[in-house]
């Protein structure tokens, strides 16, 4: 909680995102099955509705930042329910396939997992709750190429749509993966923003969320102070409306309130140096030729989805037919060889500092419309 207290006090952060370890998001309402050698794995020991309340009342002083924290990968809805009555969640973190079999973190199948996220979603929008998707960067995390990482993008942002989602938090994580050039990274960030945005209506408001990706961050702290500046700098050309600080020190040790505060003010330099006034790399022609071909063939990758349906009144919203394209191998990664719930057979490669499907005994590129071939045929 003196954490909680000195970041608030230091008026360097909006809103304070909250991270409990895996035992807290799999098992916070049955805590008899937690493994103790566990806690505190990927965040923070979390244990009862109290503590909860305990950091929201840290938190109102200073600037009184405003709280939001990742969902539940098991019993989502009675954790949106806590979420809601401790810290008054600012926004939902939920992914669309993820927390299930295909990254062991639930025991849920594809299908399972795809229809209770989906069932999250719809809860936030009776709500008008806004909604994050955190979907399209696990697939880059895995090393799926681009085009995978626009399509998911889209997917993500479309269920959410159709799930009744008003306001909408689209996260772009750059840096994934770590050696993506600054150019090639920007004409992805670009793609997704122009289909995601192309959803745009009335009742559906999207916001740009820019990160560095913790992969990026070496353990040299004056490097990755270094890498930090160098990720913001560069996110700012997609004018995203929130910037969400990774702390620098992630891949040396977990970031204690000095450590946020100190990547905060970082941050904040680059934003306001940017904010003078800036040459606007998203008109560079590589950079506007990659973000194209990328959301040409995203489009082929759905028309591929979307033709597993048939007779289905909305595929690219089925539960069944969203599971099915992982199965097959339409959405896929090379770190899901061997996952049961995957095709895993996908295999890439950086070229020219874009990720690729490539063949490795042709040695070349796939395009997406030979790969989706080489799976349909």
């Amino acid at each position: 909680m003196n954490a909680i207290e000195k970041i608030a006090d230091s008026r360097v952060l909006d809103i304070i995102s909250i991270a409990p370890d895996q035992n807290a998001q799999e098992y916070f309402f049955e805590q008899h099955k937690m493994d103790k050698r566990l806690d505190g794995a990927g965040g923070v020991p979390i244990r009862s509705k109290e503590d909860f309340e305990e950091i929201y009342a840290a938190s109102r002083r200073g600037n009184y930042p405003i709280l939001r924290c990742y969902s539940g990968t098991n019993n989502l809805i009675s954790f949106a329910e806590l979420l809601q009555d401790t810290i008054n969640n600012a926004w939902c973190a939920v992914p669309l396939y993820w927390y299930s079999i295909l990254d062991k973190r639930s025991s849920r199948s594809l299908k399972e997992a795809v229809r209770e996220n989906q069932q999250v979603m719809k809860w936030h929008g009776e709500r008008s709750i806004p909604l994050e998707v955190n979907e399209s960067h696990h697939w880059s995390l895995r090393d799926a190429h681009d085009t995978i990482g626009v399509a998911s993008a889209y997917l993500a942002a479309y269920n959410a749509k159709k799930m009744g989602i008003k306001d909408y938090i689209a996260q772009y994580m750059f840096n994934v993966p770590p050696s993506i050039s600054p150019a090639m990274d920007l004409a992805k960030m670009l793609a997704k923003i122009e289909m995601i945005e192309g959803l745009q209506e009335e009742n559906f408001t999207v916001y740009r969320q820019a990160r560095a990706g913790i992969a990026s961050l070496p353990t040299d702290l004056f490097q990755a102070k270094g890498q930090l500046s160098a990720s913001a700098q560069l996110s700012m050309a997609i004018k995203p409306h929130i910037y969400h600080v990774v702390g620098y020190c992630e891949a040396h040790h977990a970031a204690t309130a000095e450590d946020v505060i100190e990547s905060c003010k970082i941050v904040r330099g680059v934003i306001r140096n940017t904010m003078l006034g800036s040459v606007d790399i998203t008109r560079d022609s590589k950079v506007q030729e990659r973000k194209n071909e990328l959301i040409e063939e995203a489009r082929i990758t759905l028309k591929a989805i979307n033709s597993l349906g048939s007779g289905v009144n909305d595929p690219l919203t089925d539960p069944a037919v969203l599971a099915l394209a992982v199965e097959i191998g339409i959405l896929d990664a090379p770190h899901l060889r061997c996952n049961t719930a995957a095709k895993g057979m996908l295999t890439t490669c950086l070229v020219d500092g874009a990720l690729h499907a490539y063949d490795f005994k042709e040695r070349r590129v796939l395009t997406e419309k030979e790969r989706i071939d080489r799976i349909l045929t």
